[in-house]
């Protein structure tokens, strides 16, 4: 299989010569256009490169190349840098896997490779997921963080930045999981023995994704609140990698629920559970949830409100009209369907402010940027309940912004609020599904400006379109004061560097650069800059292959 990237970012390319890495499963091949013609013939073989791995000195497409002659070759990104302030860095999304079960850098040679094309493309960095079910997993406070040591180096020696996600979450089981890490073996131990430590349903469907907020405060882990286990894996992090913070690690993004996102596990796709549009179901019925519920009807002199959640919200798959709490003049309108969202609602927002509270703590001072992500829920936005946004936690409806409580709460800590489905536009949605991608960016950049903090998106959706790109290009304009601070593209992986989706990429990073102000070129396939080549490992021609060259 032989993949073609083509770019019109980089040197007009006349003679292309080419650095092999090999991997185990394939060979990566980067032909860089050449800078200045030279007799210099570079022969390494494969120990070289599994020594730059281990900390030893790198050969590179540079190597034997003056200083100037380097800085030429990235003169073009530099130079959108200094010449404009109102520059929109782009980082992309490595992938969920990429440390092993094991703990270990997954595929460092393929890793070493995307980050060299990244930095050549003008991208400003990565991100990666920093799984607690990964680094915890050996026992309750016995953390390995060695596999994050092998990629932070990594990224470090490209010249990249990186956003570390604190991911207490399960992956699998949701869009785009394409692995399956569940949370730490001691957690899940303790879940066996305490189902109510994670969200239930009203139908007693228990939910792994994610610990229930309702025991945030409870020493339900072998001693230790889930906020306390929360804060000490961030501690743990902030002492391994100090030395990192604030230069290679920019950003720390604290995970506060499933997918990382503030909200509740309410549209879970796994075992068919939820399929879109449907307006999924509150999370409310763990004994801890019940009993805060309980008490906070009890208190408000209203006691009957406490016995359970709304018995006429419906099941995951309905639509707003076939319920009698989401239909349009239906119970969410009432003093009871407002005091329990006010509740439901309340209860998240108290979790993030733990959470970050915790984080701003011990991170400040570091140089590392807090940032916090909301789920673009954008199905029944067009109707007056929303309800899919409700039963997340997100209490926006016709008379009351969700939104802005979120950003004043992320605002305490000088929180940046990221953002996702900036790449959808309304026309692409169906109709029956009431969707409005745009109305609820725009609700939220007002939300985030009235705020006064930083606002990042990223894209939903696996896209590599120039429609995709032309939307966040101009969701990304701050000529209204509330552009965006940075985009985090979805997501690394060999479908990024085909031919046109590699092109797209770099003439987008080219635009953010500009502040979203200009306009992606047509495809054009007559300019080649850089290629990039999978070839299977397994031929047998390639077991006599065993030099890497660069000429």
């Amino acid at each position: 299989m032989a993949l073609t990237l083509r770019s019109s970012t980089f040197l007009n390319l006349k003679d292309i010569k080419t650095l092999k890495t090999l991997d185990v499963d394939f060979f990566t091949t980067i032909c860089f256009a050449q800078i200045k013609p030279t007799t210099r013939r570079l022969r390494t073989r494969n120990s070289i490169q599994d020594a730059q791995l281990s900390g030893e000195k790198m050969t590179s497409p540079f190597e034997g190349m003056y200083d100037a002659q380097k800085e030429k070759f990235h003169a073009l990104s530099s130079s959108h840098q200094m010449q404009n302030d109102s520059k929109v860095p782009v980082y992309v999304m490595l992938p969920l896997d990429t440390v092993t079960l094991g703990g270990h850098l997954n595929k460092p040679k393929a890793m070493n490779a995307s980050l060299m094309a990244l930095k050549n493309a003008g991208v400003e960095g990565v991100m990666v997921d920093v799984w607690w079910g990964l680094v915890e997993k050996d026992g309750s406070l016995k953390y390995n963080w060695e596999g994050y040591v092998e990629l932070v180096n990594m990224v470090q020696k490209h010249g990249l930045k990186l956003q570390a996600v604190m991911s207490f979450h399960q992956c699998g089981g949701n869009v785009g999981d394409s692995c399956s890490i569940p949370l730490p073996p001691w957690v899940l131990e303790e879940i066996s023995r305490n189902p109510d430590l994670v969200y239930t349903d009203r139908s007693g469907r228990r939910n792994p994704e994610y610990l229930s907020l309702g025991c945030d405060s409870l020493p339900v882990l072998r001693g230790r609140t889930p906020i306390q286990v929360y804060s000490d894996f961030m501690r743990s992090f902030k002492q391994r990698f100090k030395n990192y913070l604030g230069n290679v690690i920019v950003e720390i993004q604290v995970g506060m629920g499933p997918c990382g996102e503030l909200r509740y596990p309410s549209y879970p796709e796994s075992n068919g559970t939820w399929k879109f549009p449907g307006i999924g179901e509150f999370q409310c019925y763990d004994k801890y949830m019940r009993a805060s519920l309980e008490a906070t009807a009890d208190a408000n002199g209203k006691k009957d409100w406490g016995n359970s959640g709304p018995h006429d919200s419906g099941q995951y798959n309905q639509f707003p009209e076939d319920t009698g709490f989401f239909r349009r003049e239906g119970t969410w309108d009432t003093d009871y369907g407002r005091f329990f969202m006010e509740w439901y609602s309340g209860k998240l927002l108290e979790h993030g402010d733990k959470i970050l509270g915790s984080a701003d703590r011990i991170f400040r001072g570091t140089g590392a940027k807090l940032s916090g992500k909301v789920a673009g829920i954008h199905w029944h936005y067009k109707t007056r309940s929303h309800a899919a946004e409700l039963t997340a936690g997100y209490y926006n409806t016709r008379h009351s912004d969700g939104y802005l409580p979120i950003a004043k709460m992320l605002a305490k800590y000088d929180v940046v609020f990221n953002f996702t489905c900036m790449e959808m536009r309304d026309n692409e949605q169906p109709q029956h599904a009431n969707c409005s991608p745009e109305g609820l960016v725009r609700q939220v950049k007002l939300a985030v400006k009235a705020a006064g903090i930083g606002l990042a998106g990223e894209n939903a959706l696996e896209r590599y379109d120039g429609g995709a790109y032309g939307q966040v290009l101009t969701t990304s304009r701050s000529d209204s004061g509330n552009g965006l601070c940075a985009f985090t593209f979805l997501r690394l992986n060999k479908r990024l560097f085909e031919a046109e989706n590699w092109r797209q990429l770099v003439n987008f990073v080219r635009s953010m650069s500009e502040g979203g102000r200009v306009r992606l070129p047509e495809s054009d396939s007559s300019t080649t800059d850089l290629y990039v080549r999978f070839v299977d490992n397994k031929l047998k021609s390639l077991k006599e292959d065993k030099e890497a060259v660069l000429l």
